[in-house]
């Protein structure tokens, strides 16, 4: 069973009111809805959604449903649940503010004035046509599916009223509303009250953060390594040129002291150097101490082969 069927499932164990189930209905007939002339056709793959899609529509408009399940057989079997309403169509779409006196109503045109109306048409949108991935299979990735550009952008807006940032993209005949953000799938999913499915997504999310955090200090503390070797193995190189060329007399002894501890510990960063001379010696000594010393060396090196060229 995939997240968004375990999610969408768990949605509908959540008790709604009148003016809830209203709303959710709403944009799921605008979102999974043929509407025809004489009959309302509601066409989805989840047992659970069909479930709470036929009690509300019973229990706000009292009429018959035909429900009809087909076996579909393409890429792997599963089952498609029909809903078709034939009774009191033109109340029904003026109930749910999607035609008046025959004529199409558009989403902005249905106020939405409360948080709780526009959750619930959220709520309803993403149970029609809505899909998140699973966070321990793949990227973050939450969206909507409308036939028509306007929806899309209607539930863009409605997002952003809750702080949520989305984009709108035409993908084949589609327009998608999605999401990348973790943070707010996370606060969708604890909107829709989807408190399993929340815990589910915040435990791989926090896994996930970990795991990369722990990568990025892996290699942060891999290339301070690689330069740490990389200056010790510099310096030595400036050690041997003066030893070859007998140029060690010409430093002073608190220098000559740092080169011998760096032939010691090739392998110590100049702090770890610096805290072994401290010790060894009890003459206090810090990072920019030590560095000052190979800078002398270096620029001994430097010339002396200078003065070779000329």
């Amino acid at each position: 069973m995939s997240f968004t069927t375990r999610m969408k499932e768990e949605i509908t164990q959540k008790d709604i009111n009148k003016i809830e189930a209203l709303n959710e209905l709403s944009s799921f007939v605008r979102f999974a809805g043929q509407i025809k002339k004489d009959k309302i056709i509601l066409t989805m793959e989840n047992a659970a959604v069909a479930r709470r899609i036929y009690k509300d529509i019973k229990n706000n408009f009292g009429i018959n449903i035909k429900i009809i399940v087909r076996i579909q057989k393409r890429f792997r079997i599963k089952q498609i649940y029909i809903l078709e309403i034939s009774d009191k169509i033109d109340t029904i779409l003026a109930a749910l503010n999607i035609k008046q006196n025959g004529k199409n109503i558009l989403p902005s045109e249905a106020l939405l004035d409360t948080e709780e109306e526009k959750i619930s048409y959220l709520r309803g949108a993403f149970l029609a046509s809505g899909s998140v991935n699973d966070p321990a299979t793949g990227g973050y990735h939450l969206e909507f599916s409308s036939s028509l550009k306007k929806d899309g952008l209607y539930i863009a807006n409605l997002l952003k009223d809750f702080n949520i940032t989305s984009k709108v993209i035409k993908r084949n005949n589609k327009y998608m509303t999605y999401i990348k953000s973790s943070e707010m799938i996370s606060d969708i999913i604890k909107m829709f009250g989807a408190t399993n499915s929340l815990f589910y997504f915040e435990d791989i999310r926090i896994y996930r953060d970990h795991k990369n955090m722990v990568n990025r200090l892996n290699n942060c503390e891999i290339s301070n390594q690689e330069k740490i070797l990389k200056t010790g193995l510099k310096q030595l190189e400036d050690i041997n040129y003066l030893k070859e060329h007998d140029l060690l007399g010409l430093l002073d002894d608190n220098t000559k002291e740092a080169v011998h501890y760096r032939e010691s510990y090739p392998e110590c960063s100049l702090t770890e150097l610096a805290e072994i001379i401290s010790k060894e010696t009890d003459r206090n000594i810090g990072k920019s101490g030590i560095n000052h010393y190979f800078i002398k060396v270096k620029k001994l090196v430097e010339r002396h082969k200078n003065s070779n060229k000329n």
